[in-house]
């Protein structure tokens, strides 16, 4: 099978973020492209639906305060279930 060179941008952070799903695949970008483009031959179109999202205000408030709150250094995190059912029960 005779390859072509392709060049697409993509951006930074999701680079990195799907090199790193893709390397605990065993896969890297090359193949994982590949694999999609067959899909979308195969499927005669893309293999998943492209929609937006249409979440109510209720969840994405709720959103809005776990981006907060993971973002702030001061708010206390439990690294173990042990540790959360401790807090909750003081």
């Amino acid at each position: 099978m005779a390859t072509a060179p392709t060049q697409i941008r993509i951006d930074s952070d999701v680079k990195k973020q799907a090199n790193d799903l893709f390397s605990h695949l065993g896969l890297d970008m090359s193949s994982a492209v590949n694999i999609f483009l067959h899909q979308c031959i195969l499927r005669g179109g893309l293999p998943f639906s492209v929609e937006m999202p249409q979440f109510n205000q209720k969840t994405l408030d709720a959103m809005e305060e776990a981006k907060r709150i993971s973002q702030n250094p001061n708010i206390e995190g439990y690294k173990t279930m042990d540790e959360l059912r401790k807090a909750l029960e003081d």
